[in-house]
């Protein structure tokens, strides 16, 4: 309700130095919260994958975005080749691993 009252007086004009302050300083505020829970977890998250997505190596295994599970046989700058079955095996983009499912299993 007070932010209501001071956003209202900001914006008629009728508004003192102590309160255009007290609403600079919420507006920072709320930057700041959004920061902090929404785009530092995002950015952190995105270092994990692409640590994760260099650090691949032969006989991983992973998921695609797609949900293609599968080993790696071979890793390449931007690709790697997945086994999806016994002598099957596919070309996919680094970008489109997501997430190692070993541990998964051995979780569950």
């Amino acid at each position: 309700m007070k932010f209501l009252t001071l956003f209202l007086q900001a914006a008629g004009g009728a508004q003192g130095a102590g309160s255009s302050m007290g609403f600079l300083l919420m507006i920072v505020l709320i930057f700041v919260v959004m920061w902090l829970f929404m785009i530092h977890p995002q950015q952190k998250k995105q270092k994990e994958v692409e640590k994760f997505r260099q650090g691949l190596k032969k006989g991983d295994k992973v998921v695609t975005i797609g949900g293609i599970y599968g080993t790696v046989v071979e890793v390449k700058d931007n690709t790697l080749f997945l086994e999806i079955d016994q002598n099957v095996k596919i070309k996919v983009d680094k970008a489109s691993v997501v997430k190692d499912f070993s541990d998964a299993q051995q979780q569950a």
